[in-house]
């Protein structure tokens, strides 16, 4: 199996990942052990003076003017943790707490959270045994860090609460802990503080959702340049150098996306026959490039916060190296918030230009000589018209979505804590998002595919060709009389879901970009 190893610089992509998704084991390098110990050494001298340090001998938050005194420290950690588990509503997908988790993990084993090597190998064993703590959906107002999901998995570290098996049985963590060898943890001071104090689940959404969209992107290009296809539209406006003369990344990336699918293609270039005579393309069609283009470098800068935020160590107080234990504001997740909110943005935006071509595939007005609705007899089949509703009924939530929720603020903690970021509420909307866009994007495939196979006496591109084989193959049916819909629609989210599209279009193409 895969081994993650953690050191004190921060972590990848790549490894949330594999951690999260793949089930990749987790090993603390003998770096992050040594520093680890160091940095408790500091927090351990700094707990025997009798002056009070925030986090260390004092109370919390609004309680923060509070000494408290040694006897009460250990009680004082356990509790910040059983009180901060006060998440409610649904559990948060598996995916979701092994990132966190993990990511918590990174930041204390940077040797600026003063927790304990112990603590720390802890958190390693409880992921390595497949050992997933219930955490809900609300608790977290995206700063101070995600502080009830996180202080859920800390009550597990503790053997406390309830979390899910490795055979997927929830029940009460101490069974497993003990099923699995692993001592329950004895919180000293700070400890519990630093296992609370971080932007690790918005984090961790992010990363995931980062990969997800990659993929989608690259699968928005393709069923775009499907439907242009089967519109009989001009791929004159995919040229490199039209593109170059506005040089957005994204946008010239898209275009040479949809250019490799249409190479080859004998339906295109029909654009001014004299039946259906067009000066131009419909904006859903001839703007695909720009559009999803520019969600592309929205993504660009997310990847780019993602990076800084995946290099940070996120708690507050912090131990420096210089051995001074400091106050700070790093927890707050403005920064992660803001771009899961453009995110959702430009979802939506992408999601409703898709919607926007399936719909004109299915009307006989602009469709340039398709049957109506795509249908077989229609009048007696209805053919795509409900599958259309389908998809505006995704779109208009994702519009909904796309409502920022980093543009809010509750103030909490007796207004110690007045102004938050709400983004972990901006992550978990993109997680829904990002599900809406995949059957917005299958959808459309699911129409063009059928169009395309419409145009009798007219070959498509090789790459086309490629995926509607692939897709016929996974179960996503062709033409033909009407027929229960909804197991044909499931094949086509799964298809686009999985990456089949792309597994079937990339040998043709070569790599998307």
């Amino acid at each position: 199996m895969h081994t993650v190893v953690v050191g004190t610089s921060g972590t990848t992509a790549e490894d949330v990942i594999a951690v999260a998704r793949g089930n990749a084991r987790v090993e603390l390098s003998g770096e992050a052990l040594d520093a680890l110990a160091r940095a408790r050494e500091i927090v351990d001298a700094l707990a025997a003076k009798p002056e009070p340090v925030y986090g260390v001998s004092t109370g919390f938050g609004a309680l923060a003017s509070r000494h408290i005194s040694p006897e009460l420290r250990a009680q004082l950690q356990r509790n910040i943790v059983r009180s901060h588990a006060a998440g409610m509503g649904p559990r948060v997908e598996r995916e979701v707490v092994r990132a966190l988790m993990f990511l918590r993990l990174k930041t204390v084993a940077s040797g600026h959270t003063g927790v304990r090597p112990s603590v720390a190998q802890t958190m390693a064993d409880v992921l390595n045994a497949g050992i997933t703590p219930v955490v809900h959906e609300y608790g977290s107002l995206g700063c101070s860090g995600d502080l009830a999901p996180l202080s859920h998995c800390a009550l597990a570290l503790m053997g406390e609460g309830d979390a899910e098996g490795p055979d997927g049985t929830v029940r009460p963590a101490g069974e497993l802990l003990a099923e699995h060898g692993i001592e329950p943890v004895e919180l000293r001071e700070k400890e519990g503080l630093a296992l609370l104090n971080g932007t690790d689940g918005m984090l961790g959404m992010l990363v995931m959702a980062l990969a997800d969209l990659d993929r989608l992107y690259k699968s928005a290009d393709i069923t775009a340049a499907l439907t242009l296809e089967a519109l009989l539209g001009t791929d004159k406006v995919l040229q490199p150098e039209l593109h170059a003369i506005r040089p957005h990344p994204g946008q010239g990336a898209s275009a040479a996306n949809m250019a490799a699918v249409l190479k080859g293609s004998g339906l295109t270039g029909h654009f001014q026959e004299e039946s259906a005579p067009r000066v131009q393309d419909a904006y859903s069609v001839r703007c695909a490039p720009q559009v999803a283009g520019a969600g592309r470098d929205t993504m660009a800068h997310a990847a780019l916060v993602a990076s800084r935020e995946l290099a940070s160590a996120v708690d507050n107080p912090v131990v420096l190296p210089d051995g001074r234990v400091e106050s700070n504001g790093n927890f707050h997740g403005a920064p992660v918030a803001y771009v899961l909110d453009f995110l959702a943005i430009a979802a939506a935006d992408l999601g409703s230009i898709a919607e926007r071509r399936t719909d004109r595939l299915l009307d006989k007005n602009r469709s340039h000589g398709l049957p109506p609705f795509l249908a077989d007899d229609a009048g007696v089949d209805s053919g795509l018209m409900i599958a259309q509703y389908t998809q505006a009924a995704l779109v208009s939530e994702m519009k909904r979505l796309a409502v920022p929720a980093s543009a809010d603020s509750i103030p909490s903690s007796a207004m110690q804590e007045d102004h938050v970021s709400m983004g972990w509420s901006a992550a978990r909307k993109l997680r829904t998002a990002v599900d809406n866009l995949t059957r917005i994007i299958a959808i459309e495939l699911y129409a063009a595919t059928r169009a395309i196979e419409l145009r009798h006496g007219l070959t498509a591109a090789p790459a086309s060709l490629a995926a509607i084989a692939a897709a016929r193959e996974a179960g996503v049916q062709g033409p033909g009389p009407d027929r229960f819909l909804a197991p044909d629609l499931a094949a086509a989210d799964a298809f686009v879901r999985t990456g089949g599209l792309l597994a079937a279009v990339e040998p043709v193409t070569g790599p998307l970009a």
